[in-house]
């Protein structure tokens, strides 16, 4: 999507979506539904729409209540689409769920855990290091020259 009046269009949607869900679908189906993402095909006859539904946690049935729901609203939004955008042609609008926050939390959590794992490792070490102290060289002062010279 690197040409500019795609992505135009393809913003123009998420806006026109994202506030038709807010205000004129009244699905009870519908939970907290957001648009992260819209890509729009070359000839902008095709509009994929990425959504995340907050609160969907581990139970499948608000984010498959939401999809129906989206589902069934797609005329609607397509046509309200069609009418602000100016366009002769509507995009079919295709819903995706986006898995990009359930990803993120699941690295979070691995993450945290490495950081535990790492930190009771550290703690059985013990604070003590390898090498020296100081492992870094200290510059000879002047006094010490003569005397490496004499012997």
């Amino acid at each position: 999507m690197t040409n500019p009046r795609v992505r135009k269009i393809a913003d123009r949607i998420q806006v026109i979506v994202a506030e038709m869900l807010e205000r004129r679908i009244k699905d009870p189906r519908l939970g907290f539904v957001t648009i992260t993402d819209v890509r729009v095909t070359g000839d902008s006859q095709q509009a994929t729409i990425f959504y995340t539904v907050l609160d969907a946690g581990e139970d499948d049935s608000a984010r498959e209540a939401s999809a129906a729901a989206l589902e069934s609203a797609k005329g609607l939004l397509r046509s309200e689409v069609a009418k602000q955008l100016g366009m002769r042609h509507a995009p079919t609008l295709t819903f995706i769920h986006d898995a990009l926050p359930e990803n993120a939390r699941h690295l979070d959590e691995v993450l945290a855990k490495a950081k535990q794992l790492d930190e009771q490792l550290a703690a059985e070490r013990g604070a003590a290091y390898a090498g020296e102290p100081d492992p870094y060289k200290k510059p000879r002062e002047a006094g010490d020259d003569e005397s490496d010279e004499d012997e």
